[in-house]
């Protein structure tokens, strides 16, 4: 396909697809479907090798946040059987990472429910970052705590901090629809935030929630213009008793267009298949390594993902590697401009094989399972 040829070449050079292109990826049929998934490959293997960075999330506050983010199951009004807990101490956080750095993780996405963080939970989450990096030498951590007002993100960075996640997740012209309590421009401000304190930014989307393909790339477009480290991609987990429980939207043909987009529009930059992969890429996650760079390693904010296990069997049986803690995951042209090599993504989903068959078309709700163990339990983590 000329697209396809047009698109590697722009790629190698980190040159900009128009938005017209970006949409025929979207729009490709599944005859094509590895041709695409095979251009898109190419542009990876340029600037990432074959490399898989492994992440790992601490939720150290799960539910009753104030906000109404319609996607979210720790939402203003949520149902969702969650766990629910308030901060963990900082040697609890430490000992929750220290399972994922053992099962062979680099970052430690550290995030936290609400709207922002107060001056003192930054204190707080100082403290933890700290304890972490005491511990575990050459550990990187991101800090995921909301919206950020002037001077936390610099004491953050002064605390440790390597990277701060806050994902813009769907286009301006639809962000009204999913969240009311406050505005794409609020997200915008506080990843600009994050840049200008020296932090790795780190901001991403969800897909699924029924947005057009014209949102997709609006949002990948508006990442593209904000030049974070990281572009985190979830697929939405329709959690029971949210108010996108029945948004079904998504095939693992779908997930793997989205991917190649990303990356035919960021291309040297950290792609991450963050929540939602194992329900919506299912037998297909293998594939998705071709496209993204970095994955999160067992469970995610507030369900359950495969086994650690499981990841680093797929990783190695698609002929990947784990990226190691001396390796720097961005290009040298990246990392020598930005704050860190690195950043990370964080955002809930996830999901375990269930004993029923899956029957084609047919949603998978079997999949999303609500994490019951790892932090804020007495039960080991998945990791």
């Amino acid at each position: 396909m000329d697209l396809l040829n047009t698109l590697v070449d722009k790629g190698l050079r980190r040159e900009l697809p128009t938005r017209e292109e970006a949409l025929a990826v979207l729009a490709t049929s599944d005859d094509d479907l590895l041709d695409v998934v095979a251009a898109a490959g190419k542009v990876r293997r340029q600037w990432f090798g074959r490399r898989v960075k492994l992440n790992y999330l601490v939720n150290l506050k799960s539910g009753l946040c104030p906000e109404d983010c319609s996607y979210c199951s720790q939402r203003l009004g949520s149902k969702a059987d969650i766990l629910k807990y308030t901060w963990l101490k900082p040697d609890e956080a430490s000992q929750a990472a220290a399972a994922g750095l053992a099962g062979g993780a680099k970052r430690v996405c550290l995030v936290a429910s609400g709207r922002g963080p107060t001056d003192r939970d930054v204190d707080r989450v100082s403290q933890t970052i700290k304890a972490i990096k005491e511990q575990n030498e050459g550990v990187e951590v991101c800090a995921c705590l909301g919206l950020l007002s002037d001077g936390q993100a610099e004491r953050l960075r002064e605390a440790g901090a390597d990277a701060y996640n806050h994902n813009l997740n769907t286009s301006e012209s639809t962000y009204g629809d999913i969240t009311t309590t406050h505005t794409y421009a609020d997200r915008v401000d506080t990843v600009r935030k994050a840049h200008a304190a020296g932090l790795s930014a780190c901001s991403g989307l969800i897909a699924g929630m029924g947005e057009s393909d014209e949102d997709l790339v609006d949002v990948v477009f508006s990442l593209r213009e904000l030049d974070p480290d990281s572009v985190p991609v979830n697929f939405l987990i329709p959690f029971e008793g949210t108010p996108l429980a029945k948004e079904w939207n998504l095939t693992p043909q779908r997930c793997l267009r989205i991917l190649a987009m990303v990356r035919f529009v960021c291309p040297d930059v950290e792609v991450r298949i963050a929540g939602g992969r194992e329900v919506h890429l299912r037998t297909m996650q293998p594939l998705a390594l071709h496209l993204a760079n970095s994955i999160f390693l067992g469970d995610y904010l507030t369900s359950e993902g495969q086994a650690g296990k499981a990841d680093l069997e797929m990783i190695a049986d698609a002929g990947f590697e784990v990226e190691g803690a001396d390796q720097v995951t961005l290009p040298e042209h990246r990392s020598q401009a930005g704050a860190c090599g690195d950043t990370g993504g964080c955002h809930e989903g996830g999901g375990v094989c269930g004993p029923a068959p899956a029957v084609a078309g047919e949603p998978r709700t079997d999949l999303v399972a609500v994490r019951r163990r790892g932090a804020g339990t007495d039960l080991a983590p998945n990791a």
